[in-house]
């Protein structure tokens, strides 16, 4: 027996209407699988972006463990510099928990900082760093950084 004419009318339009979602969600998901797969067994920090606000510039970092067990506590030592390469000030990011395999976005606001008078990140190293069987050099070996804004990150 066959369908009436508008059920397979409708089934036809909602399969349609989701056939774009999920190639959005495809494309959305692909850099960030991609990402994992290139970083092996070690930690990902990108400086993903950053965004003037009322109280200063806000950094947002995606980070990626690439370990097969979690990162408990990850916690790091930050240089800022400025645009003519002076030291700003020395700062702690606390990226918290990173889940083996999952990325994570964390977001730091520089209180009273414009983000056009930064110029560079130094990851300086982990002041804790608690990895289980990993050991705290999870947090430092091979640390992998990255940036898609103008300022430089390095470690």
């Amino acid at each position: 027996m066959a369908p009436a004419s508008g059920t397979s009318s409708a089934n036809t339009r909602a399969r349609a209407l989701r056939a774009p979602w999920a190639l959005l969600a495809l494309a959305l998901a692909a850099p960030v699988a991609a990402q994992e797969e290139e970083i092996g067994a070690r930690l990902s920090i990108e400086l993903n972006t950053l965004r003037q606000t009322e109280a200063g510039c806000e950094m947002s970092f995606l980070a990626v463990n690439g370990y097969a067990e979690d990162v408990a506590s990850a916690v790091f030592e930050a240089v800022l510099f400025d645009a003519e390469g002076q030291v700003d000030r020395l700062t702690l990011l606390d990226f918290g928990a990173l889940p083996a395999g999952r990325p994570r976005v964390r977001q730091f606001v520089l209180p009273d900082t414009s983000c056009e008078g930064l110029g560079q990140v130094l990851f300086n190293g982990a002041t804790d760093c608690e990895a289980g069987d990993l050991g705290p050099e999870a947090c430092e070996q091979d640390l992998d950084l990255r940036t898609r804004t103008d300022i430089e990150v390095t470690g």
